[in-house]
């Protein structure tokens, strides 16, 4: 299979599992919320990646150990591989489950060939990360995000011009120029806005991006309900007041990707409304 997520983006919106499609029992950020989220119909996983004290790439939050994890108080970085083997996810009651933590290695095996992945927390340790990534032999599939900075350019023009990047960017996108002009390979913008009326989230600024081929990322997730990450336009408006203001409202302005902690009724609601697939543009 090919891929090449701007392309995939003008037939269809590209829908991002947060962490997988966790529920029940079913931890995030594992194996199996992330294949749920692809039997739900999701396009690409978002996954978190953190580094044992020896030097293993694992899947995991950092910072999360004690809401995640079975009796785990401290960080998994200061763990070793053997350690963190042992480790098990707790579900919503705080029950400890089946599911360990898996490798980086062990995901990007089990979806190579099969889905998008956007590695998030790729900056704490990008050279081991990347070097993973080319050994897997899978950069087409991956995208990374960040906060635009001197520090990630420098990062990624060193370490891994190739790799699909995306800033993530606050109202207005000061940085598209330089970045259209840079060896970067820039694919588009992560864009966060509290209004409707931002820059970023104007009908005209999403057509000069994608004249200028490059996707815009909108998200529906909430972490803090105190502050809106799409000017309401989120996964609680949708499920909780009106689909068509929460996920219709981003389908219909343009957006080419939406990241969701509920893929399968997002991907249901876009069918229903005839918004999942595109005209081509």
């Amino acid at each position: 299979m090919e891929f090449n997520i701007s392309e995939a983006a003008k037939e269809k919106i590209i829908i991002v599992a947060h962490r997988g499609t966790a529920g029940g029992n079913i931890p995030c950020n594992t194996l199996a919320s992330y294949e749920i989220a692809l039997k739900q119909g999701a396009d690409m996983i978002e996954i978190d990646v953190e580094m044992s004290r020896d030097g293993k790439l694992f899947i995991f939050h950092p910072g999360m150990e004690p809401h995640h994890l079975d009796h785990c108080k401290e960080g998994i970085w200061n763990m070793t591989a053997e350690e963190i083997s042992e480790l098990r996810f707790v579900n919503y009651d705080r029950a400890q489950t089946q599911f360990g933590l898996n490798t980086f290695d062990e995901v990007l095996e089990n979806f190579k060939g099969r889905c998008y992945i956007n590695v998030d927390k790729f900056w704490g340790h990008p050279r081991e990360i990347y070097e993973a990534i080319k050994r897997h032999n899978m950069t087409d599939q991956i995208v990374v995000k960040s906060a635009p900075s001197e520090k990630v350019f420098t990062v990624l023009k060193e370490i891994a011009p190739n790799l699909p990047y995306m800033p993530v960017v606050r109202d207005t996108h000061p940085l598209h120029e330089e970045l259209l002009a840079s060896s970067i390979n820039y694919i588009g913008a992560e864009v966060l806005f509290a209004k409707d009326d931002a820059e970023v989230a104007s009908p005209a600024f999403i057509e000069q991006m994608h004249q200028d081929g490059k996707l815009v990322w909108a998200n529906s997730i909430i972490y803090d309900y105190k502050e809106q990450l799409t000017g309401g336009h989120s996964d609680d408006t949708a499920l909780c007041r009106d689909m068509d203001l929460g996920w219709g409202w981003l389908a219909e302005r343009g957006f080419d990707m939406i990241q969701t902690d509920w893929a399968g009724m997002l991907v249901d609601y876009l069918k229903e409304k005839n918004l999942l697939y595109r005209k081509q543009r």
